[in-house]
């Protein structure tokens, strides 16, 4: 449960402290906010499964973010970006309601 306490303190510091985002990173934020999702709610599913590893979930985590910025990144260069992005957050988001509803079958058994 140490991802999801990580997240919710994540997310009372960025609501008290409300920091600005530089106008160049503002395209990114998103898709790093949805990435890291993924690895959050992912390592929720491996604690529940029993298979847990923190170095795992590090990496996940780091990787999640910079490989979904570099293809945000690459979609700018190409001028297709809001294209990439789309499709950066629908892949993402599959993943996540799959982990989610992994989550909810161990919680519920439904």
């Amino acid at each position: 449960m140490i991802p999801a306490l990580g997240l919710v303190a994540g997310l009372v510091i960025g609501l008290v402290l409300q920091p600005d985002v530089p106008l160049g990173l503002q395209p990114y934020l998103p898709i790093a906010v949805i990435a890291a999702l993924d690895a959050v709610f992912g390592a929720v599913r491996a604690t529940l499964d029993g298979i847990f590893n923190d170095k795992v979930f590090v990496v996940s985590f780091l990787s999640n973010v910079v490989v979904a910025a570099f293809i945000v990144f690459l979609g700018d260069q190409l001028g297709v970006g809001s294209q990439l992005s789309t499709g950066v957050v629908v892949v993402l988001g599959v993943r996540i309601f799959s982990n989610v509803a992994s989550i909810r079958r161990h919680l519920f058994s439904a």
